[in-house]
């Protein structure tokens, strides 16, 4: 569950730190005080996308951060222990930077992770469930995704076989249609491929020729220079009276009175051995001035071939081992090309081969989903009873594809398509959700699917941002006590203008804003002891004016939702 949470110079809040328990914790305040702000701030330690615009005016950074406990069986542990992460104590914590820049940074227990990270892991922390949801009900493209969600392991197993041989008919398919392309464009390929292929042949190009032929370009650019300069050495060091005759006189020199004096035996064998090696150096000179020979024609030719290089890179690649790789494929292409004959039928006989798996993957998934719905509908409905809505039917349909002979009858999710129908009343027919659904049977039948999808999703908190719209009365209390059910298995956070739910809450906390004498506004957190309840249900209830009449009502809500609880 959520312990702690810590945010920094986010939106209208400049400092705040709130403590969590476990159990049902309820959210009220003013609008516009910043309630939906911090379930923000969970939303984007979940991994949600940040923009600079949550940086609070005035500062360069947004800092948040959250303390989870979590169970030892989460799956979250797993992915970060995977991940080199040390959570040893069940401890995760949850830490991102947003800088007014744009730029974002994302830590969990202090080590540096992307945002899929964050995501994967935030996934198996919370579960946030707003407005924009109800939304989504509507739209029958969100409806198979919710259907493979209720269906657990054993249906997600089902669809990753399938989407694995999806993917391996569609390379199949791909590379068939590139060889079934009109016959005019297949030849004309061929001909700049051939074309390619001869120019760098003829080039006969090796790895690292330009650098050596560089190399080679800047020794002929100097031969002058260097030769004189290698001559005038030599005859410095060689020769009657040059450098190495008198080196030979003070050699002998000092042998002949190195017998006198001890300290003059050392001076005397180093010099020699000067002697010795620049008679070395000197013969090594004198070679290499002995195979020096001026080639001005090697010069042009070295030009010519640099330039040829030059225009073979501006072709094919910017070294020479890039064009000599394009040279490996564009041969394999040129290649298949010519046998493409061959490698069709090659490649029609593997997919038809595929297709029969995925044919048979694909009618095992759809199967699958059709037990699943079955689930579904029964689970949703008997949710709908609870939640004052007796005589409405739930059905969720699934409408599979007839003709499996093509590759293209298949989809990336598999043959089917899905839709959610209801009657709200009796002698009513079924009608597509989106055409029949008010707001507030919305908001009760994305609870209803809430409080099933809680067992898949096993998640250690749950938070409800004001899924309590448009409803109220009998409805409204069964919602609360349907949303106290999920506390009793998970830590659970509720958003609500419901006086009937905030009664039900184990903690209350009132999220408030001030302006500031700097006219900054300042948000802030209350956690609400029983007088406080009353007093805030009272508000709740009847507004800006609290009566003793509105206390006692508040106070007999309070007295009543304890009832239930127990």
């Amino acid at each position: 569950m959520l312990l702690e949470l810590q945010v920094e110079n986010f939106a209208i809040i400049d400092k705040l730190r709130i403590n969590f328990d476990e159990g049902m914790t309820v959210i009220t305040g003013e609008t516009g005080a910043g309630k939906s702000i911090i379930i923000d701030a969970i939303g984007l330690l979940s991994g949600a996308r940040a923009s600079s615009d949550f940086v609070r005016q005035g500062a360069t950074k947004a800092e948040l951060e959250a303390l989870f406990e979590v169970d030892p069986k989460n799956e979250a542990l797993q992915e970060l222990k995977g991940m080199g992460i040390d959570c040893s104590d069940h401890m995760i914590i949850l830490r991102r930077e947003i800088y007014a820049k744009g730029k974002s940074i994302c830590r969990i227990n202090g080590k540096l992770v992307t945002l899929n990270i964050m995501q994967k892991v935030g996934s198996r922390l919370v579960d946030i469930h707003g407005q924009h949801e109800h939304q989504l009900l509507m739209d029958p493209t969100y409806h198979l995704p919710l259907i493979d969600r209720f269906g657990g392991d054993k249906l997600a197993h089902l669809k990753k076989e399938y989407e694995a041989a999806y993917n391996q008919a569609a390379d199949i398919a791909r590379r068939l249609t590139k060889f079934n392309k009109d016959e005019k464009m297949i030849a004309q390929r061929m001909d700049l491929l051939k074309y390619q292929i001869q120019e760098i042949e003829k080039a006969s190009i090796t790895p690292g020729e330009d650098e050596s032929l560089l190399e080679e370009k800047r020794k002929l650019a100097n031969f002058e220079k260097v030769f004189q300069t290698l001559k005038s050495v030599y005859e410095s060091l060689d020769g009657e009276n040059r450098g190495l005759d008198w080196i030979r006189r003070a050699a002998s020199e000092l042998e002949s009175v190195q017998d006198l004096d001890k300290d003059i035996g050392s001076i005397s064998e180093d010099v020699t051995n000067s002697l010795y090696m620049l008679e070395e150096r000197a013969t090594a000179v004198r070679d290499y001035l002995e195979q020096m020979e001026y080639q001005p024609g090697r010069l042009d030719e070295i030009e010519q071939r640099l330039s040829e290089l030059d225009l073979l890179k501006r072709k094919y690649g910017s070294t020479l081992e890039e064009i000599l790789n394009y040279y490996k494929n564009i041969k394999e292409e040129y290649d298949a090309l010519t046998h493409r004959d061959e490698n069709c039928e090659e490649l029609q006989h593997a997919l038809r081969a595929q297709m029969d798996t995925l044919r048979e993957r694909a009618l095992s998934l759809s199967t699958m989903r059709q037990k699943t719905t079955s689930g579904l509908n029964q689970a949703v409905n008997s949710q709908l009873k609870d939640l004052c809505m007796p005589h409405a039917v739930f059905k969720s349909i699934i409408r599979r594809q007839d003709r499996l002979d093509h590759f293209e009858s298949y989809r990336q999710t598999g043959i089917d398509d899905a839709e959610f129908l209801i009657s709200t009343n009796p002698g009513e027919p079924m009608k597509p959700l989106a055409k029949t659904a008010s707001g507030g049977e919305l908001s009760r039948i994305m609870l209803a699917l809430k409080v099933n999808f809680k067992q898949i999703m096993n998640v250690s908190t749950v938070i409800f941002d004001e899924v309590d719209t448009g409803v109220s009365g009998r409805a409204a209390q069964a919602m609360a006590e349907k949303i106290f059910s999920l506390s009793k298995a998970s830590q659970v956070f509720c958003i609500t203008h419901l006086p009937q739910v905030a009664s039900m809450a184990d903690h209350h906390l009132y999220i408030s804003k001030r302006v500031t004498a700097e006219h900054r506004t300042k948000t802030s957190v209350k956690k609400l002891n029983d007088a406080d309840k009353i007093r805030e249900i009272g508000r709740m209830i009847s507004g800006t004016e609290i009566t003793d009449l509105t206390k006692k009502h508040a106070r007999e809500m309070l007295e009543m939702a304890g009832k239930v609880k127990k």
